[in-house]
């Protein structure tokens, strides 16, 4: 595996990139939580079982910081604000919006680099999770699939309206955990049966764990993406 950092253009977001193997068919842009960084999920690529999955560039990139409110303002990296620990009463409308249009930045690069969008999977943790169903399901070209752990649908409402027809059938792997006290279950399970109103085709995984990933999580991502990427 090799590593290596890139900016995008579109108030340039630092990444990390591991290659699977020379000349990836396939790209995995994965999305970090509050407060963490590009970093954060790079040691899990090597604890995913892809013995069958083609060549895999993952994408991590880092969020900006901006002040968080539900953390008394405190600045950190985040996708958008936070302004109440229920989530969705108030949300950072344009902060979700200005973080969409840079994760679409990077899939443009992904397409730049000769990776069709229908071999670009979107990953993401908690804020990540969120960018991740806020950016694919308006997403006009066909993903290869959405990647949503211990997260939630963002700005719900409008999704009926905004999603993109090209993912209509797009498999989504959605997972939590049941002792979650940062994304509670219920606010995961919410978002899955919204998802599921609108006749998406969800894959729902709940572990016995709180706001993390547990190595039968990671199992079941590795066979997950060997499906939608072989």
């Amino acid at each position: 595996m090799s590593t290596s950092s890139t900016n995008t253009a579109l108030n340039p977001l630092a990444t990390i990139e591991i290659e699977t193997a020379p000349n990836p068919t396939a790209a995995v842009i994965w999305l970090h939580g509050l407060g963490a960084d590009g970093n954060d999920f790079v040691p899990i690529v090597r604890e995913l079982d892809l013995t069958v999955a083609p060549a895999i560039r993952f994408v991590f990139p880092t969020a900006d910081t901006r002040p968080v409110t539900v953390n008394g303002g405190y600045v950190m990296r985040a996708w958008y604000d936070i302004f109440a620990p229920d989530l969705v009463r108030r949300e950072d409308e344009p902060g979700l919006r200005t973080s969409q249009a840079q994760i679409e930045a990077l899939i443009a690069k992904e397409r730049a680099r000769g990776i069709a969008a229908n071999r670009i999977v979107l990953a993401g943790f908690s804020q990540g999770c969120a960018m991740t169903l806020q950016t694919g399901l308006r997403h006009p070209e066909k993903l290869a699939g959405l990647m949503c752990l211990s997260g939630y649908l963002p700005l719900a409402s409008t999704i009926a309206a905004e999603r993109a027809a090209a993912n209509q059938h797009t498999p989504i792997f959605m997972a939590h955990g049941r002792q979650d006290p940062i994304v509670v279950l219920g606010r995961g399970e919410q978002s899955r049966d919204a998802l599921l109103a609108l006749d998406y085709q969800i894959e729902w995984h709940e572990y016995q764990m709180q706001h993390s990933v547990c190595q039968e999580e990671v199992d079941d991502i590795g066979h997950w993406l060997q499906r939608v990427l072989a």
